[in-house]
């Protein structure tokens, strides 16, 4: 067996399927991607090359394109700094509660996770809705109409009542990996440290948070992924309007490949869009490095 594995056309013919699958379905549509992103191609006919063009004017002169990763870098923001800490601490007190009570919250607060995306946001939009909607209503029901507003349908409103929608939708898959890094946290470390007399709060902020690191590593690069590529809650609940104030990246890539035909500039955005992803992913591998684990 030794002998198989250490000539050089074995490994190489073990290694050519998975080789040739991420060379044609990853490798090859990026750089495809970074060349149509220098063409003026509609998506019909042939792409006209124009060099860097898209890109300089993507960078210098669209302001959509901006605002859309705003609007990006405000989702993640509300994933990390709200959902986050709401997510770990439901968490912890799942994990305390214990038995059958555990179960049931577990799977009540994962429950939005398994509903496909079309129905929440047609749900949310049924509560927003300025006409009928129950947010609405209870406001009238306490007496407090004058805040009644057309949450999608208002610029100053449309933003944070979508990342309202998104933070629900993702709430129960933050809740569920903090509940999992939990779970992996040996129970003798807490009784050792009660022991020397750690109580309360000190013992999570001792104990939990710093085991929990690598996985508040992964959740928070999942959360901010998912911040930049959101789409679906965008285009269900409203385009990216009013305007341009709840637009985001990966919907604005698809208003101007399918509705502007500029299918080549829609790939120019692509390609910075992996650029932004590529450059956070770095940022976490430089925040989060595997020493500052060690407590």
């Amino acid at each position: 067996m030794y002998k198989v594995l250490s000539d050089k056309r074995t490994i190489l013919l073990l290694v050519l399927p998975g080789l040739l699958i991420y060379t044609f379905a990853i490798l090859f549509p990026i750089i495809l991607s970074v060349y149509l992103g220098m063409t003026d191609w509609s998506g019909i006919g042939r792409p006209n090359f124009v060099g860097l063009e898209n890109f300089k004017k993507i960078i210098f002169s669209d302001t959509t394109f901006w605002k859309s990763l705003r609007n990006a870098i405000f989702l993640a923001l509300a994933y990390v700094f709200v959902q986050h800490p709401i997510a770990l601490t439901f968490a912890i007190l799942i994990d305390k509660i214990g038995g059958r009570a555990e179960k049931i919250f577990r799977t009540i607060f994962f429950i939005p996770c398994v509903i496909p995306v079309v129905v929440t946001s047609r749900m949310w939009v049924s509560l927003y809705d300025p006409q009928y909607g129950l947010i609405n209503k209870i406001l009238d029901f306490l007496h407090l109409g004058f805040l009644k507003q057309q949450w999608l349908g208002d610029t100053k409103t449309a933003l944070i009542s979508v990342i309202i929608i998104c933070m629900w939708q993702g709430f129960g898959w933050a809740l569920l990996i903090y509940y999992a890094g939990l779970k992996g946290i040996p129970e003798e470390l807490y009784e050792a440290a009660m022991i020397d007399g750690a109580t309360g709060v000190k013992l999570y902020t001792k104990i939990t948070v710093p085991l929990l690191q690598p996985v508040i590593k992964v959740n928070f690069t999942i959360a901010i992924i998912y911040a930049l590529k959101q789409m679906e809650t965008v285009y269900l609940t409203t385009n990216g309007g009013p305007g341009d104030a709840s637009q985001f990246l990966a919907n604005y890539l698809y208003i101007r490949a399918f509705n502007s035909y500029q299918y080549g500039y829609a790939n120019a955005i692509s390609v910075l869009f992996v650029i932004a992803c590529l450059a956070v992913n770095i940022l976490f591998q430089k925040i989060f490095k595997p020493e500052n684990y060690e407590f």
